[in-house]
């Protein structure tokens, strides 16, 4: 009889030492992020600047890096983190400060498809298919 490993929690992930990688939560289970090659990351980039250049011109809330988590899902956890995202300046002040992930699904994430991305990958970062949550304006 096998027994699987306990679900890591998002808190756990947040408190996790520095090992080198980068990782997202899906429901329960670690997993790594291989860096972005040259061409991602540089998109990634012009799209914040882009979408951060507006969204502050505009006060219309905030603008995330790639490296920040989103708690989208609990028990078990699910951490992702968009390549941009955008959250409204409403839902920050509904919510208020936060220490460790923000919950919910941004109101905006972008996700930079490379190459090599295979399209369950790419739909399995779009959904969340415990709770059918989907990275879109419909929370």
């Amino acid at each position: 009889m096998t027994t699987r490993p306990r679900p890591v929690t998002a808190e756990e992930l947040f408190r996790k030492p520095d090992d080198g990688f980068r990782y997202e939560l899906l429901r329960g289970e670690l997993r790594k992020v291989v860096p972005a090659g040259e061409e991602h990351g540089y998109l990634a980039m012009e799209i914040g600047r882009l979408l951060g250049n507006h969204i502050k011109a505009n006060r219309l809330g905030r603008v995330y890096a790639a490296e920040t988590g989103f708690k989208i899902s609990s028990d078990p956890d699910t951490v992702r983190a968009p390549d941009a995202a955008f959250v409204s300046r409403e839902r920050l002040e509904e919510i208020g400060p936060v220490r460790g992930y923000r919950p919910g699904a941004p109101d905006l994430a972008v996700e930079v498809v490379s190459p090599n991305d295979t399209h369950a990958e790419v739909t399995g970062k779009a959904l969340v298919h415990d709770q059918a949550t989907s990275w879109s304006m419909d929370r």
